[in-house]
């Protein structure tokens, strides 16, 4: 399981798709923080045209992962790690609920890929590449967003939770370990599965806590 590396086939508009592509490239830093939107190679690259491609560049301004300046360009966002406190302290309002919420629909629409997504990251260690264990995390928080079956609650989570990802980034090799936060997964996605929804509210502020601090211990 890994995110798209590449434009995916499916039913969302052009835009919509190189938004999803370029997306998660910017989180995962394989465009790194600094470097210039490269337009004319992105609508080559993704094989979308320019108004395209110029709409998910908007969207992405929104989400404060690029920015555009006048006669200058676009370029990927810096990473502000002042920003954590602002994001962790509205994650921990927000995240708790949406698991409560997941929990009270055994998952609901996504239940079939949070076992599958289950399944996946209990087959995860420290010792697997660090960037599968990224990329299974963000896979983990987008279903519990999804499973909470709130659009706007969906969305905001995934924006901040983008955000937190790439401080996540710096700091990541920095890590002695991360297995906890691999258990953590664990625990909180079978407890939206078996509908416990306390203990998956529980869970789900105690992961956010535990993120923060092992980010800080190391920045």
């Amino acid at each position: 399981m890994t995110l798209a590396t590449q434009l995916p086939v499916g039913g969302e508009s052009l835009a919509e798709r190189a938004y999803l592509v370029l997306r998660d490239r910017l989180i995962m830093m394989d465009i790194a923080p600094g470097d210039p939107i490269n337009e004319a190679h992105l609508v080559n690259e993704l094989g979308v045209g320019r108004t395209p491609l110029r709409e998910a560049l908007k969207r992405l301004e929104v989400d404060h992962l690029v920015q555009s300046y006048p006669r200058r360009g676009t370029f990927a966002t810096r990473v502000d790690i002042t920003e954590l406190a602002d994001i962790t302290e509205v994650r921990e309002a927000l995240e708790p609920l949406a698991a409560a919420k997941a929990a009270a629909l055994h998952g609901g629409s996504a239940r079939s890929r949070i076992e599958a997504t289950l399944q996946a990251v209990s087959q995860l260690s420290g010792a697997n590449l660090r960037r599968t264990l990224m990329e299974n995390d963000l896979e983990v928080h987008r279903l519990i967003y999804q499973a909470a079956g709130n659009h706007h609650l969906e969305q905001t989570l995934i924006r901040l939770d983008n955000l937190a990802t790439r401080i996540w980034c710096m700091a990541l090799d920095r890590l002695p370990s991360i297995d906890e936060h691999i258990e953590e997964h664990i625990s909180l996605l079978q407890a939206i599965l078996d509908g416990d929804a306390q203990l998956a509210q529980e869970l789900a502020l105690e992961h956010i806590v535990h993120f923060e601090t092992s980010v800080r211990s190391v920045l």
